[in-house]
């Protein structure tokens, strides 16, 4: 290598083209973003698109309503922000993507808040005319979302926002009503008796969507059932009059409300007799217990027992038994039912069966029961307030859960009964997941109240939706078998709510037959009423007479006080929002919601199409997971692990939540804490500072500069080909809403096609070649076209920073990224076999590059790749054969390079990836360009410029005369 190195001159700086933008380096999102919001406000960005759109195909996403009722959370962020990638990406691919933003405004979270305030101030809800408090509830409603929608704005949705649909207006109230009322009129509303799940401190019956499940402390109790008669083709069964089945359960409370014990055929069970017991055990000497024969060790431990024995099998299907509180009043048989719920898990083979205390209970003593000879009525033993009416003999004022949401005594009263009455064998506690209300954060019970249903069976409406699901399409496909399996079991619809800030269930039942009224002159009044005064209309006073009209009476016809549940509310937007908006349409091309709405808005939605319109209001359904901690653990206040939307934009902007977002694999759970918003930071960084390189290296790009594809070198045309193959995996994965393949597949095109090799090649050409060569106007063509791909193929995700790209280059009041198209590869762009010569070539050049760097960074034997003059020993064909007139110093980035047939020496530079490679690097000869700095023996051949390499003088000499200036 030469030594003689030029004088430190600033002599041909303004002569090399160095990268120049507006375009920050450093992103300042959170003032910037704020900007960019007034701006496309200032432009009215939203009528703008739907102004361009017209005419084309729509495109709708129906937004599924969030509740108004406080400060957004990352969760919501997570759903805005995947439903804004879907509207702006169909948008770009030339749809009418149409988002219109609604909220869910009715129901017990709002009510619960105002009842709340009351609490506080010493007031009585039910002291206050109804419609005063659901004016307060209406207010309350709107002013979150006032906030709310500032929030989702701030995350950069494009929107309806200053029309988005509202449960609570006027006429979405009487177009849910009249949505009830198709099915009153249809004959798929009933009244009924059934168990709901039920909760004593709302004092309201709740859907399963309303349920989670925490931890809770149960009493366990074994129960002994006397065997009351066992007779088999008449003849008694001997043995089994003096034993006893045995039941365990969680909730002794229940035990009043038995009628039945469960078995099950497939299970083997056997008499088994106590031979020894300690002194005093509940469990005695001679106790003859009918048991589950897996089961029967467990039960005898549990209940303390010595020793026992087998006496024989037993077929419980030709028992009847007593219930062990006769003495109290319960003096009816047991019988004993089949029941494919029974398991041999755990307990003793048998469950105690109140039917109006569960589902399951419910369903089998409907089933079985009125062929055994009993009574069928279900009794009332629990009332709203959780007490024991008087169905519940012996225990009437006992308590099952107070208002506060604690145990009451009604456990204890009947454990002590049961015990005196010598029923108990043994008694413990069990931690287990029991439901709880997700508002109230209180264990709920099951009850039997009479509630408002929608039959599933009656009228075929659970094979209608089952019909409809197979014709829907799942992002992820496991969500459809999830649906699916939810539809499948699902009992009917309680769609009643005891409250009252809501929609009601608008409907007069005569009082002496049951009959549900159905007059459409009736009904046209009520919705006529409700468009114009809202739903409050219903609870005025002598609202019944006036819907009822002069030829009916209030006192033959009762109206109805009960609230519809909410997710008739939300279930119902299909019908007031798709069908009545003309920018909109119906069915929704999709609905994207987390994966917990399979049994709430899609589940919701479903149904109420399903059963007015016989299909989905949907063609495809999405679902998300939920965010967690980065560790995995549920987000909460307690573990200090939460993060806020808010704190993440205040910190780094939008965007950044925007690219997690697009990053993560939403069909999952999604972490989120500083280290994995670290790694984002990092990424977004780098994906700006490309965007950055790239508007540098356009800087005052002109028309006359553009080069056909076909006239390219070749290394331009081969990234021309990798921007054709991304552009149809960019299309395909937003197509698909693989949002995560997106990111990965611009990324790492970014990172390694761009930066690590296109860039670091083509950067001594973009600098130092002559403003009108072909090498460098080919790769400005290039970088222009890159340009447009890749900022129109970020922006649905990027929405901020793409934008501020796009008016760093073409500033105007009217300009947009977001009103643009994706940009287009055309297929002559597409060049495969060129592209399969280039992948070899690259393999080649890593062994170059990997023997520079240890050179440098190891050795230390030179200080850049320009010091370096590689020789490059090539013995597969496979990769010789595409080297054949190509440039190895100019895609090495050295000074010099040699391409030498053969093995190479032992000592040269391999990698085991890249078999037939070997690389040693030699000094450059010659002396150091002033303006480049490559080295070259023809450094000094122009006598002009004495100092530069003959390519640099002659570029020099044009910028000279386009300039009219000297060096």
């Amino acid at each position: 290598m030469s030594d003689d190195k030029p004088q430190k001159t600033d002599r041909y700086r303004d002569t090399v083209f160095l990268p120049k933008t507006s375009f920050a380096m450093k992103a300042g999102l959170p003032q910037r973003e704020p900007e960019l919001l007034k701006r496309w406000e200032a432009m009215d960005l939203y009528s703008t698109l739907r102004r361009q759109s017209a005419g084309r195909p729509k495109y709708v996403l129906h937004d599924g309503p969030p509740y108004a009722n406080g400060h957004l959370h990352i969760g919501h962020a997570l759903n805005k922000i995947l439903k804004d990638i879907v509207t702006r990406s169909r948008q770009m691919q030339g749809f009418d993507s149409n988002y219109v933003p609604g909220w869910d405004c009715h129901g017990l979270p709002i009510e619960w808040k105002i009842e709340e305030q009351y609490r506080d101030k010493g007031k009585n809800k039910d002291e206050v005319p109804i419609n005063d408090f659901r004016k307060e509830c209406r207010a309350f409603a709107a002013h979150w979302i006032d906030v709310q929608r500032e929030e989702f704005k701030r995350l950069g949705v494009t929107g309806d926002w200053n029309n988005p649909y509202l449960t609570m207006n006027f006429r979405a109230e009487a177009l849910i009503a009249k949505e009830l009322l198709k099915f009153a009129g249809s004959g798929q509303l009933y009244r009924g008796s059934k168990p709901v799940m039920w909760s004593v401190v709302e004092k309201t019956a709740l859907a399963e969507a309303e349920v989670e499940y925490q931890d809770y402390q149960s009493d366990t109790i074994f129960v002994k059932f006397p065997v009351r008669f066992a007779v088999r083709d008449g003849a008694e069964l001997s043995g089994l009059l003096d034993a006893s089945v045995v039941i365990w359960t969680t909730t002794p409370w229940t035990i009043p409300g038995n009628r039945a014990i469960s078995f099950s055929s497939k299970i083997a069970y056997g008499l088994y007799r106590v031979t020894a017991a300690p002194e005093g055990n509940w469990a005695k000497a001679g106790d003859k217990y009918i048991l589950a024969d897996r089961l029967a060790e467990e039960v005898m431990k549990a209940a303390k027992v010595e020793s026992f024995e087998r006496l024989g099998n037993v077929d419980p299907a030709w028992i009847g038994c007593s219930h062990p509180l006769a003495h109290l009043g319960y003096s009816f048989a047991v019988p004993l039912l089949d029941g494919d719920h029974v398991t041999d898990d755990a307990g003793t083979g048998f469950v105690h069966t109140a039917p109006g205390h569960g589902a399951d209970d419910y369903a089998i003593w409907m089933q079985q029961a009125q062929h055994k000879g009993v009574d069928t009525t279900i009794p009332f033993t629990v009332d709203a307030d959780g007490f024991y009416t008087r169905e519940a003999p012996g225990f009437t004022g006992k308590r099952v859960i107070t208002g506060t949401g604690e145990k009451g005594d009604a456990n204890d009263a009947v454990i002590r009964a049961l015990s005196e009455a010598g029923a108990l064998i043994s008694r413990g506690r069990l931690k287990h997941q029991y439901p709880h209300s997700w508002r109230s954060r209180k264990p709920i019970i099951f009850r039997n109240t009479p509630q408002w249903f929608i039959s599933m069976s009656s009228h075929g409406l659970r094979d209608t939706a089952l019909k409809a699901i197979d014709g829907t399409k799942f992002f992820p496909a496991g969500g459809q078998n999830r649906l699916r399996a939810m539809i499948e079991q699902r009992p009917d619809w309680v769609i009643s709510r005891q409250r009252a800030w809501g929609v009601p269930i608008a409907v007069f039942v005569n009082r002496a037959t049951g009959e549900i009224l159905n007059d459409a002159e009736v009904n046209q009044r009520i919705v006529d009423a409700f468009s114009a005064e809202g739903a409050d209309a219903w609870f005025a006073e002598g609202a019944a007479q006036r819907f009822l009209g002069p030829d009916r009476s209030i006192l033959e016809w009762e109206q109805v006080r009960d609230i519809l549940d909410v997710w008739f509310d939300s279930g119902s937007t299909h019908a007031f929002v798709l069908e009545q908006r003309p920018d909109l349409k119906w069915p929704a091309d999709i609905y994207l919601e987390g994966s917990d709405q399979h049994r709430g808005w899609f589940h919701s939605s479903l149904l109420e199409a399903c059963g007015t319109r016989g299909r989905a209001p949907y063609d495809a359904v999405l679902t998300h997971g939920f965010v967690v901690a980065e560790d995995g653990r549920k987000m909460s206040k307690s573990l200090g692990n939460i993060v806020t939307p808010q704190e993440v934009i205040r910190q780094s902007g939008a965007d950044i939540l925007r690219l997690w977002v697009a990053s993560a694999d939403y069909a999952e759970d999604l972490r989120l804490g500083p280290e994995i918003l670290k790694t984002n930071i990092e990424a977004y960084r780098k994906l700006r500072n490309t965007m950055r390189y790239i508007m540098g290296a356009l800087d005052d790009f002109q028309d006359r500069e553009f080069v056909q594809a076909k006239d390219m070198p070749e290394l331009d045309r081969y990234i021309l080909h990798r921007l054709h193959e991304l552009g149809g995996q960019v299309r395909q994965a937003y197509e698909v809403f693989d949002y995560k393949r997106l990111f990965a597949l611009l990324t790492n095109f970014m990172t390694v096609d761009l930066s690590a090799f296109y860039f670091d090649i083509r950067k001594d050409s973009l600098y130092c070649d002559a403003w009108s060569s072909l090498r460098r106007r080919s790769c400005r063509t290039v970088m222009d076209q890159l340009f447009h791909c890749l900022v129109t193929w970020w922006a649905p995700v990027l929405a901020f920073t793409m934008d501020e790209v796009w008016l760093s280059r073409f500033p105007g009041e009217g300009s947009c990224v977001h009103l643009m198209q994706f940009a287009h590869c055309p297929d002559e762009w597409a060049a495969p076999e060129l592209a399969a010569r280039w992948d070899k070539i690259r393999e080649v050049r890593s062994v170059v590059t990997g023997a520079l760097e240890i050179e440098r960074q190891v050795k230390k034997t030179i200080g850049s790749a320009l010091e370096a003059a590689p020789e490059v020993y090539v013995s597969s064909q496979n990769l010789l054969a595409p080297l054949d007139g190509v440039d190895l110093a100019e895609i090495s980035i050295t000074s010099a390079a040699k391409l030498i047939a053969g093995e190479g020496p032992a000592d040269g530079f391999r990698l085991d990836t890249v078999k037939g490679v070997a690389v040693v690097v030699k000094p450059a000869e010659g002396r150091r360009c002033a303006r480049s700095w490559k080295i070259s023996p023809d450094v000094g051949s122009d006598p002009q410029f004495p100092d530069i390499t003959p390519r640099d003088a002659q570029a020099v000499r044009e910028w000279q005369v386009r300039f009219e200036k000297t060096v």
